[in-house]
């Protein structure tokens, strides 16, 4: 089967729909790595032809090895976008170890399927889009272990980055700013809702993305900073 396929992680809202949504415009077919299952079946119903979903933990290493494989059996794997992930927005007094664990398991996940992927390509002509977060190239104030993993998951990105230079494995990482998603829906006393709403649109950063990872041009985007006006 030459079909080629997008794996995007934390696909069932917010930035990662929108990613969805415009790679099947571009007749990519999409496999979508999420927990929720109330949206991922609201997913399998809406999008039928260019779709399939799987729900499952990303930080789980046996359910992101099973989730490869059966993806190798649908087709070819072009792009793996690491997307998911959870915030705690805190004073550094205030966080307990389940707000360290709930943000780690993004870092978590990009290593996993990052490696899983990489072995089922042969560690050839793959391109792994790691979406990170402006926290990465900063310290922000109520953002301590959110920044922290962050942090991690950009020395991780140049570190594969600096590992397969001069290969067909292409690694790009994205630094987008806030964005207007129910990602703080949970952390009203840092971002109120009037000051979500003068964030970004998914749509336009997705397809800043999707642009970026998709063109045919000889050469490689390594950053993508996206940041609001």
């Amino acid at each position: 089967m030459n079909r080629e396929i997008i794996i995007i992680t934390g696909g069932a809202s917010g930035l990662g729909l929108e990613l969805i949504k415009q790679f099947i415009e571009k007749n990519y077919f999409v496999c979508n790595i999420d927990r929720d299952f109330e949206k991922m079946k609201v997913l399998d119903n809406t999008y039928k032809d260019n779709y399939k979903g799987f729900i499952g933990d990303i930080s789980d290493s046996n359910f992101v090895k099973d989730a490869i494989n059966k993806i190798l059996n649908l087709g070819n794997i072009k792009i793996l976008i690491n997307n998911a992930g959870e915030p705690s927005f805190k004073l550094p007094t205030k966080y307990e170890k389940e707000d360290i664990d709930k943000c780690f398991k993004g870092l978590q996940g990009m290593i996993l399927f990052s490696t899983e992927t990489l072995k089922a390509k042969e560690e050839k002509d793959l391109k792994i889009v790691n979406i990170m977060s402006s926290a990465a190239l900063r310290g922000n104030k109520q953002e301590a272990v959110y920044c922290a993993t962050k942090w991690g998951e950009r020395g991780y990105t140049e570190s594969l980055r600096a590992c397969y230079k001069g290969t067909s494995v292409k690694v790009i990482g994205v630094y987008p700013g806030g964005i207007n998603t129910e990602f703080y829906k949970n952390s009203r006393d840092y971002v109120s809702e009037e000051k979500q709403s003068t964030f970004m649109k998914p749509s336009d950063v997705a397809k800043t993305i999707v642009d970026n990872v998709t063109n045919e041009i000889n050469l490689t985007v390594a950053d993508i900073i996206i940041e609001r006006n």
